[in-house]
């Protein structure tokens, strides 16, 4: 896990994802979600885990009000984002759990093409670190920001 957080940080890096930016996670309870999850606070990004049972209308609204940069997911996600990823303007880059399809990259291929090597982003306490949805059932779903309230910041992921 540790090797490949790494290679997949340096692979966000490498196309244009830089902390404070936006990643979403669209997929299942699964290696590749823990994985996905410390690379993004690796570099210092924003994790946004969605639900794969979201319709396409529910993740556009989320994709949209989060500004994701980057989308992480499997075929079945990649299959709902593709009929919105036009609507999403600040969306540039999708990986795919099940290899490239379309304008998603493989994310496998992308971890064994990155480097293992990552020094991690130092954040602080009032760095953010993850964005969750309320569910909406009383309007639209709204996002809360949460921060790294680790005892001293960053440097947690080693």
């Amino acid at each position: 896990i540790a090797s490949q957080s790494r290679r997949l940080a340096n692979a966000l890096r490498k196309h244009g994802i830089l902390a404070g930016d936006r990643v979403a996670l669209l997929l299942p309870q699964c290696i590749e979600t823990v994985v996905a999850h410390i690379a993004v606070y690796r570099l210092g990004a924003i994790a946004v885990p969605l639900a794969l049972l979201f319709g396409p209308e529910a993740l556009a609204f989320r994709l949209n009000f989060s500004s994701a940069r980057a989308v992480v997911t499997n075929a079945a996600g990649l299959e709902k984002v593709s009929l919105i990823d036009q609507e999403i303007p600040e969306l540039s880059i999708m990986f795919c759990t099940d290899g490239s399809n379309g304008n998603a990259r493989d994310f496998h291929q992308e971890i064994a093409e990155s480097s293992p090597r990552f020094t991690n982003i130092d954040t602080r306490r009032d760095t953010p670190a993850l964005m969750i949805f309320t569910s909406g059932t009383t309007g639209p779903p709204k996002g809360a920001l949460i921060l790294n309230e680790s005892k001293g910041g960053g440097g947690v992921y080693t």
